[in-house]
């Protein structure tokens, strides 16, 4: 069965060049010029693959990306940006992005990074159906990776897909040091192109939402390596 790609892009030209060289592809395409027509769509029916632009009518590409996983839609979105904006990249990944192509862009690229992203969702999966681990605790932290759920204090802690990864990564590795190249290459795989900066949005989005626990673990940064995952100190522990 082939799989399905949404495209939500307003400019025609565009549209009709995505959607061409999809099909050719094999994938089954559907193509909405209007922001909010988009999230509905996104939301209503079932795809593999969202290709999200960023200026739409109606309502812009964050609004849209935010709404979905707010939603709790976890379908992989490909947002476009402009060339050179880089605050356009990192909001998209902050809202959940899983990946970004800056325009203008050759289609050899749109392709590779549609294949990637596809490929990382696919070996996801098996690997969540594969887990045989049910939950682990670290300090006020329970991480459930069959079902890519985190506690909090009693709280449930929404997290997007490859933060939930990167945290269960060190967690699974406490106190060793872990290079950005290797979070890359385990989280979105050896094929992906973005930069490390995808990394540190993500890092620097999960300590957010997980300062609140007394006895939370901590992650640290290790200047122009990595990170690593600093367990919380027992009760009586000395500092």
């Amino acid at each position: 069965m082939s799989q399905k790609v949404l495209v939500i892009e307003d400019e025609p030209t565009l549209s009709r060049l995505l959607s061409y060289n999809l099909s050719q592809e094999g994938y089954d395409t559907t193509v909405i010029d209007h922001g909010f027509e988009g999230l509905q769509t996104a939301l209503q029916r079932s795809f593999d693959l969202i290709i999200l632009d960023i200026m739409l009518p109606g309502m812009n590409g964050f609004e849209i990306l935010s709404r979905l996983r707010q939603s709790g839609n976890v379908t992989p979105v490909i947002v476009l940006t402009a060339r050179n904006a880089e605050e356009e990249v990192v909001q998209g990944l902050k809202c959940g992005a899983d990946d970004y192509i800056t325009k203008p862009f050759g289609v050899a690229e749109l392709l590779a990074r549609v294949s990637a992203v596809l490929r990382r969702t696919n070996h996801e999966d098996s690997k969540v159906s594969e887990s045989t681990e049910k939950v682990i605790n670290a300090g006020d932290l329970f991480i459930y990776p069959e079902k890519y759920e985190v506690i909090l204090n009693g709280d449930s802690v929404p997290l997007r897909p490859k933060e939930f990864e990167v945290l269960l990564y060190l967690v699974q590795r406490p106190g060793m040091v872990i290079t950005r190249d290797d979070l890359m290459n385990v989280v979105w795989g050896f094929d992906y192109i973005g930069g490390q900066r995808t990394v540190d949005v993500h890092v620097s989005s999960l300590r957010k939402k997980l300062e609140l626990g007394q006895q939370s673990v901590g992650i640290e940064s290790i200047r122009g390596v990595g990170y690593k995952l600093v367990m919380p100190k027992k009760l009586g522990t000395p500092k």
